[in-house]
């Protein structure tokens, strides 16, 4: 049996025979060549998604045909029937349609011709519209051409998708395979859409800051090191984007934002990927109360355009936890009565917590209760509200409870997906917690926060009220499409060798 005729096999690395298939095609190719002067040409113009051509006809009564032509492009994913008819399913992103090819209607030579073709060949055809006698929407092909030649079969549609590494590898493959992978990266790009949208129309200015920072910031994370040789100078990866844009909302732009990648060089789960997706806005003269409302907002509007139909409940408001009291009732520990490392660590031992404590300052321990023992917990979108100032160097203090600061991450799916402050404008009070951060740093603290000086010289100029928040695209692209791990809505992942 032929290329064309064999069906997909069930992975490349187990394929039997894959050489002398892609030598068999490679020859179709080269003859093609040499026999059409037509084929694989340079543009296939004005061809329609397929999904509109169904569209149009979900009216016609099986059996139908209509003289109305449509042009359409795609690779072929099926091909069946025997003699002098043919049937030729071919997609696109939008979706599948059958071709019905007949002798009579493209002659012997162009009808051998299409169904000699392979299954991943791309294709584009003149056609008319019909409904075929098992009802099934249709074109009658009256031309095609020949735009491009698949020399390896495409993966097995049963088999090949099972195996995540090839998936995650290439992606290309899992493209071509699955017609839900290509709809959920569609629905990222609308999600991302929606959410520049509602920025853009609510007065934001879209900016762009550097990727490569002479001191990263705006988080507390480990960064990627690179070096300049004309600068001869070490270089981060950014963490965050924060503190370049504050310095713009102290230069007067009063609402901007940045969507785009960040980078930190931590580990890799099933919602952490080192490069990552995030949109951080700023807005003068508003607080972390007027960013939540913001967020509730996005999320909805985000929703709405990835026609998310699942469990969670996005309607407003959503609710709210305090940090300090939803770790006391997930675990019995009053994390403010135990001021120190060594005392939240005698009380984790007590309480027989599955955490390691050795070596970690407390406003890490105080982190890690919370993403263990509550963060699991919070299914339904949720605010978790003021945190302790040692966890937050950026955020203002609390304007009402003592040892705290404005600032609220949210959660849904049993996952952050958010983070804001009320932010931090005293450049005295900025450059004290900066020295406190550099001393953690001395004491062998990971993840602390570098001592910017040109921040806080931008902060001595006077800097507005201002709102901030952080949200990550990537996870809220999870939630929105019920994917369970992060390399599910991240086109090409990170991955071990």
């Amino acid at each position: 049996m032929s290329g064309a005729d064999q069906p997909a096999s069930s992975g490349e690395g187990s394929r039997h025979g894959l050489w002398e298939l892609i030598a068999e095609r490679r020859q179709k190719a080269e003859r093609l060549r040499a026999s059409d002067p037509g084929a694989f040409p340079y543009s296939f113009g004005a061809s329609e998604p397929i999904a509109g051509v169904l569209a149009a006809y979900d009216h016609l009564e099986t059996g139908a045909e209509t003289d109305e032509s449509h042009r359409v492009a795609g690779r072929i994913a099926a091909r069946r029937g025997s003699g002098r008819a043919a049937f030729v399913d071919l997609f696109d992103r939008t979706g599948k349609i059958q071709l019905h090819a007949r002798v009579d209607v493209l002659g012997e030579e162009r009808f051998a011709l299409l169904t000699s073709l392979d299954l991943g060949d791309l294709i584009g055809v003149d056609g008319a519209a019909m409904r075929s006698r098992h009802g099934e929407v249709s074109l009658r092909v009256e031309a095609f051409e020949v735009l491009g030649k698949a020399l390896r079969p495409p993966p097995d549609k049963h088999h090949g998708l099972s195996d995540v590494e090839t998936r995650y590898r290439h992606r290309e493959l899992d493209l071509i395979a699955s017609q839900d992978a290509r709809e959920l990266f569609v629905r990222r790009a609308r999600i991302i859409s929606a959410v520049r949208a509602y920025l853009d129309g609510e007065g934001f200015v879209e900016v762009e800051t550097p990727v490569l920072q002479p001191l990263y910031g705006g988080a507390m994370a480990r960064p990627f090191t690179t070096h300049h040789n004309a600068l001869d100078r070490d270089l981060y990866l950014r963490i965050a984007t924060e503190l370049y844009l504050k310095r713009l909302i102290v230069g007067g732009l009063e609402r901007v934002y940045e969507l785009g990648k960040d980078f930190r060089n931590e580990g890799v789960s099933h919602k952490h990927n080192p490069e990552f997706t995030m949109v951080e806005w700023y807005e003068a003269y508003a607080d972390y109360e007027d960013e939540a409302r913001r967020l509730e907002e996005i999320v909805r509007r985000a929703a709405s355009a990835a026609s998310y139909g699942g469990e969670l409940d996005f309607s407003t408001p959503w609710r709210r936890v305090s940090f300090v009291e939803s770790i006391e009732r997930a675990t019995g520990i009053d994390v403010m009565a135990h001021p120190t490392a060594d005392g939240l660590a005698s009380a984790i031992a007590s309480r027989g917590l599955d955490m390691k404590t050795e070596g970690f300052a407390w406003f890490q321990l105080a982190d890690d209760l919370l993403s263990k023992h509550v963060e699991p917990t919070l299914r339904q979108p949720t605010f978790v509200m003021d945190y302790p100032l040692e966890i937050s160097p950026l955020a203002r203090e609390h304007r009402s409870k003592e040892g705290l600061v404005e600032r609220w991450e949210a959660f849904a799916g049993g996952m952050e997906i958010a983070n804001a402050f009320s932010e931090l404008i005293d450049p005295d009070a900025q450059r004290e917690r900066f020295v406190k951060q550099a001393r953690l740093d001395v004491l062998g603290a990971s993840e602390t926060m570098p001592f910017d000086e040109p921040y806080i010289e931008a902060l001595e100029q006077g800097m507005p009220p201002t709102g901030g928040v952080g949200l990550g695209i990537d996870r809220l692209v999870m939630l929105l499409c019920g994917a369970d791990s992060i390399r599910e809505v991240v086109l090409f992942p990170a991955m071990r060798d």
